[in-house]
């Protein structure tokens, strides 16, 4: 049952295969063809696939070398990623179109409340499929797009009719649409906790639903509240214009492993450089350094530190970075080396609790989705 807060019209639009898109509408050769951005050499990672790409199992976060593998056809090009800013800034100007709810959650998707939007447009349907319309006609790119109650939903829905398509969950699906939902599919859970719920006899939404609060907080620790509500129907997070970088990072693949500690600092001297250039960019600075490693056989650790103060230069966080180095053994030769910052001197509004959340609802509202 969903709650009795006003029903609200939320929009996910994800764009199809954005870097790989941008790539083959920026060369007419590549259309058609299986491309990977990045993940070129024995070194490289593919950054995104091509559909055409993704037939083979190619995908993002995988070796050059696996991806050559399974599709020899395969064809690399270069990321462009101030051509990929600019494409989103004239996206989202699209968006800005039809309402100033608009939340970023990266260079190629957003949340838009549309419950009132500047065209004056009752059905959320309807505009989604004008704004996707829009963005192909300005931009030459097609985007698809998830309509429901709620950004969780919305963003589900995003996914069901990829590429070019979109999916609209009505108010009155809304339960029935969670239950019959793969236990996968639910956006917060990713491959390890879906694995453990599998070996709980939790498969879909409905498996779900039947564990109590209780149950889920004992075997999912915090994140049990998130289960026990979204599988409800409840997930009152607002669309946030200004939405607040958590954290700021950069890191560096190298062309071979290192063994050395003393060439790991001449990298990370470079990496402390950039991270300090985009915290002044962005007039922010953070109290938590972390340190991510990368090995050699792709195990990832990472090593923090909090300060009791916030920093933004480049001489702390590399000392920083430098001391969590050193805090421990290395495990093997390392293939990447990264640095972010976290605790962020950013102040986020804290949504008031409030007993409507712990609440069940009925629809009794109809409503022009």
């Amino acid at each position: 049952m969903l709650n009795d807060l006003p029903i609200r019209k939320i929009i996910h639009v994800d764009m199809d295969a954005f870097y790989a898109s941008i790539a083959q509408k920026d060369n007419p050769e590549l259309r058609g063809k299986a491309i990977a951005v990045g993940g070129g050499g024995t070194r490289g990672v593919v950054s995104a696939a091509s559909y055409e790409a993704r037939k083979f199992g190619v995908k993002s976060a995988m070796s050059g070398r696996l991806a050559i593998k399974l599709c020899p056809e395969l064809i690399f090009v270069k990321t462009d990623f101030n051509r990929y800013k600019e494409i989103s800034n004239r996206i989202r100007k699209v968006f800005h179109d039809y309402t100033d709810l608009v939340e970023p959650l990266s260079l190629d998707e957003a949340y838009l409340d549309v419950t009132e939007n500047k065209i004056g447009l009752p059905s959320a349907t309807l505009l989604a499929q004008k704004i996707r319309q829009q963005i192909y006609d300005e931009v030459g790119l097609t985007a698809s797009a998830g309509i429901s109650i709620n950004k969780f939903i919305a963003k589900v829905a995003s996914d069901y009719n990829k590429p070019n398509g979109q999916k609209t969950v009505n108010p009155e699906d809304v339960l029935q649409f969670l239950e019959d939902l793969d236990i996968r599919k639910f956006y917060g859970v990713g491959k390890v906790t879906a694995d453990k719920m599998y070996q709980k006899g939790i498969f879909t939404g409905k498996d779900l639903k039947l564990k109590s609060f209780e149950y889920l907080n004992e075997h999912f620790g915090k994140s049990g509240r998130y289960y026990y509500d979204v599988v409800r129907g409840i997930h009152n997070s607002e669309v946030k214009p200004n939405r607040i970088r958590k954290s700021l990072a950069a890191e560096r693949t190298f062309s071979k492993n290192l063994s050395s500690e003393i060439f790991m600092l001449e990298k990370l001297e470079h990496i402390a450089e950039e991270v300090s250039k985009r915290l002044h960019n962005s007039k922010v600075s953070g109290k938590t350094i972390t340190l991510k490693i990368k090995y050699s056989d792709f195990t990832l650790q990472t090593r923090s530190k909090t300060l009791p103060y916030y920093v933004s230069e480049k001489a702390i966080i590399l000392e920083t970075a430098k001391d969590l180095l050193y805090q421990d053994k290395l495990d093997n030769s390392v293939r990447l080396l990264g640095i972010s910052l976290s605790n962020l001197n950013t102040k986020v509004a804290k949504p008031k609790s409030s007993e409507i959340e712990k609440k069940s609802f009925s629809v009794q509202l109809k409503f022009a989705f």
